[in-house]
């Protein structure tokens, strides 16, 4: 079995970055935090999630993150897969945000992405079949 089991992130603002995060998750919640070094800096974090999945997020950022349009090395995006993505994006319009793009027209999913406080693309899909030769069509 292979599954991911965590994102680690590292943010400007914790607060900031939960705020996004406990709009998009409302079942999740902060499941430990604390200080620690890392590469001779001291840095907050936070570990939000359920039991078996979360973020971690950490305050020493101290740059922006890569330019989305660009063709820096690192994740362009990440992308959680949801069962009502028209909640989702009241929930994250409610706190604020609004989504940068959508997906092409599919009659077996809708996906949207949003820009997290710190420049970070996260996609959000909700598929309408359980085969995954439509969920992966580019119909």
């Amino acid at each position: 079995m292979i599954r991911l089991e965590h994102i680690n992130l590292v943010v400007k603002d914790i607060t900031a970055s939960l705020n996004f995060y406990q709009s998009v998750f409302p079942e999740w919640k902060v499941r430990d935090s604390g200080s620690a070094e890392w590469s001779g800096k001291p840095r907050d974090w936070v570990h939000f999630g359920d039991d078996s999945t979360f973020l971690t997020l950490n305050n020493n950022a101290e740059t922006v993150a890569r330019d989305l349009l660009g063709h820096q090395a690192g994740i362009a995006h990440f992308a959680f897969e949801i069962n009502n993505i028209k909640a989702l994006q009241q929930r994250l319009e409610a706190a604020g945000f609004q989504h940068r793009t959508r997906g092409e027209d599919n009659p077996f999913r809708h996906n949207i992405y949003y820009i997290d406080p710190d420049g970070n693309e996260v996609e959000f899909v909700q598929y309408f079949s359980d085969l995954f030769e439509e969920r992966n069509s580019t119909v």
